[in-house]
């Protein structure tokens, strides 16, 4: 993957911020800063969802229990604008979490797997730099210099988590690929591929000055995970342009070889 370094590098070169890169196909990887801690943004919504089906997995969880929508915040997602007697189960929350990236439904979520019991499983995966601090838009805890990490490498980590070995059941599995295969934000790691001919199950993440994607990119037995993470950047607009032309170098090595 010597050429798609290459390319990668270039896409980086004169970038207004800082990145991180951790990508894997067919056993070999590319590591740009790939342990650099950054603000995870909404990418800590991959692990708590893995938690949650975990749990589900060992029966500690029923995910069809229904929920009432309470406390609704604001930011991402459409719950904060649903009636507030609304109720859904725990699945669907994990859906519009990982969907739409509902901060009212992660933080009822956070709420119901536990925060400590959400870290613990990190640290079980081998997550070595992601830690939840803080529920989303939680700004007295930023304030309180509180906040969410995570790294290329970690993300990675979770990625792989999702797609094989046993962590998950095979069933919590496909439906934690199911959910990122819907994704409604598709503008920046899977943003410039056919996607009639891969099938790309991402999640972004975004604050002020950050831009992250994470992907599953499979084509014809062949996948890919990607993790792009930016920050301190000028120009947010510029950084989701930068991940898409990444996605797509990835994309013609995965089909092409180049």
């Amino acid at each position: 993957m010597d050429r798609l370094m290459e390319k990668i590098e270039e896409e980086l070169r004169g970038l207004s911020g800082r990145a991180g890169v951790a990508i894997e196909m067919e056993g070999k990887c590319i590591d740009i800063n790939s342990k650099e801690v950054f603000q995870s943004a909404s990418l800590i919504k991959v692990p708590i969802l893995i938690e949650g089906l975990r749990q589900s997995d060992r029966g500690t969880l029923n995910v069809n229990q229904l929920v009432s929508i309470t406390s609704p915040v604001g930011g991402s997602g459409v719950l904060q604008v649903l009636s507030r007697d609304a109720r859904l189960t725990l699945k669907d929350l994990m859906t519009l979490m990982i969907t739409v990236s509902d901060n009212t439904a992660t933080n009822i979520l956070i709420d119901e797997l536990g925060m400590e019991a959400i870290n613990r499983s990190m640290v079980k995966m081998g997550l070595q730099h992601t830690l939840l601090n803080r529920k989303m838009m939680d700004f007295v805890a930023m304030e309180q210099g509180r906040d969410n990490y995570t790294s290329p490498v970690d993300i990675l980590t979770c990625l792989k988590v999702i797609k094989e070995g046993s962590y998950l059941t095979e069933e919590s599995r496909e439906e934690a690929l199911r959910m990122m295969k819907y994704q409604q934000f598709q503008d920046r790691l899977p943003g410039m591929m056919d996607l009639d001919r891969v099938i790309a199950a991402n999640k972004t993440g975004s604050l002020p000055h950050v831009v992250h994607d994470c992907a599953i990119i499979t084509y014809k037995g062949k996948t890919a995970y990607a993790a792009v993470l930016l920050d301190r950047l000028d120009d947010e607009f510029t950084g989701n342009q930068i991940i898409s032309r990444i996605g797509k170098h990835i994309y013609d090595y995965l089909l092409f070889g180049i």
